[in-house]
């Protein structure tokens, strides 16, 4: 492949195949469904009825021409860096003062969480908002995730990425821009803040990557509600993580049952959707049944849940985080959030400039409350510009 080749950007359509669509409802036809005990609900994991109900309408109901549609609705691209096919949307605003904004996302979502939110942050005007917030935005799916996976060798942690999102911005022609991410994507953004403050003249995250080892006295100084975010964080950690367990030491045997099964890889990701969302117990008060499966199928028909999950083998995420990060920095806190970051932490850490207590929404932010989303990156960035 020459060098050339290697550059080349070149336009992305999502096409699925009939075969493909009758092979994923036969599955689900022929699924043997374990047993569930008696009003146990989300109590154990994932409820059955609900993801029966969730998996019968994928089976009958759910619509592959509108999933065309709604992830053909922006201009996308692929492209390779290191080797890697990279897909990325990048949506370029008619306003003349726009400034590039690179969104990454991260775990178990995929680059389909911003598809509601491409369009006001690219034409606010369109969307009753004020065109000097517009922004050129650039949302890559993470290499190993959708359609830049699977990874092909070992070595894709999120370092890695970073890196090839900047490369990528530099092959777009951005020399400077803005960073926005939650999950993986907070910790991507946080490193390329770290790494090239000349070129991230800001960045915007959900969560706040900090590692306590590395403060003085981490308990020290802390608020009420900071010694509060500690606690609620703790337990979550102690509670809520042995996925990071299975997916940090053993991934490929967790994926022979999620990329052969489709009921495996839902019952695997809606339960994440409904512990990290802002749905008290109903999941589709958080989230358009229709979107939750634009995202589940973009993993089944790609089959990337192992290269996705694959990351968490490839990161050691306590190496990974910045000591220090030296430019303007955001913060969104939405009260379902996974982990809370004490405000006394994070400014050890980052140039907090903004810091913004949210009324609802979760770890999915751009998806579950896209309105709350784009108005916060804009409040943000406004005052950075």
């Amino acid at each position: 492949m020459s060098s050339e080749t290697e550059t080349e950007i070149q336009p992305f359509d999502v096409t699925v195949s009939r075969d493909a669509i009758e092979d994923l409802q036969r599955r689900l036809d022929e699924a043997r469904w374990p047993d569930q005990l008696p009003e146990a609900g989300w109590q154990y994991g994932t409820d059955r009825n609900h993801l029966r109900e969730l998996c019968d309408y994928w089976r009958t109901e759910y619509d592959w021409g509108t999933l065309e549609d709604r992830l053909g609705r922006f201009d996308q691209y692929v492209t390779t860096i290191d080797g890697q096919q990279l897909h990325f949307y990048h949506v370029q605003s008619p306003e003349p003062d726009a400034k590039p904004l690179l969104l990454s996302h991260g775990w178990p979502g995929s680059v389909a969480e911003f598809l509601d939110v491409l369009g006001p942050l690219t034409d606010p005007a369109a969307y009753g908002g004020d065109p000097a917030d517009a922004f050129h935005v650039v949302a890559p799916s993470l290499p190993g995730f959708g359609f830049s996976g699977p990874t092909r060798e070992s070595g894709w942690g999120v370092r890695r990425i970073a890196e090839t999102f900047a490369t990528l911005m530099d092959r777009l022609g951005y020399e400077s821009y803005f960073a926005q991410g939650g999950d993986w994507g907070s910790l991507i953004t946080a490193i390329l803040g770290a790494r090239y403050p000349e070129r991230l003249e800001a960045i915007h995250m959900n969560m706040l990557f900090v590692k306590p080892s590395s403060l003085a006295d981490p308990m020290e100084g802390l608020s009420e509600q900071g010694k509060a975010d500690y606690q609620e964080t703790k337990t979550f950690r102690e509670r809520e993580t042995a996925y990071q367990e299975i997916q940090g030491t053993k991934p490929q045997t967790l994926a022979y049952g999620l990329n052969d099964s489709p009921i495996g890889l839902a019952g695997w990701i809606v339960e994440k959707f409904h512990g990290w969302s802002d749905c008290g117990d109903d999941l589709e008060s958080s989230f358009d049944r229709d979107r939750l499966l634009d995202n589940l199928s973009v993993y089944w028909l790609t089959e990337t849940i192992n290269a996705s999950m694959r990351l968490y083998y490839e990161t050691d995420t306590g190496a990974a985080i910045p000591e220090s990060v030296d430019v303007p920095t955001g913060h969104a806190r939405y009260p379902a959030e996974i982990t809370k970051t004490p405000r006394a932490w994070a400014e050890a850490v980052y140039d907090i400039t903004y810091w913004e207590d949210q009324p609802e929404g979760g770890h999915f932010a751009a998806m579950e409350v896209p309105n709350l989303f784009v108005d916060d990156v804009r409040s943000f960035f406004r005052t950075v510009r």
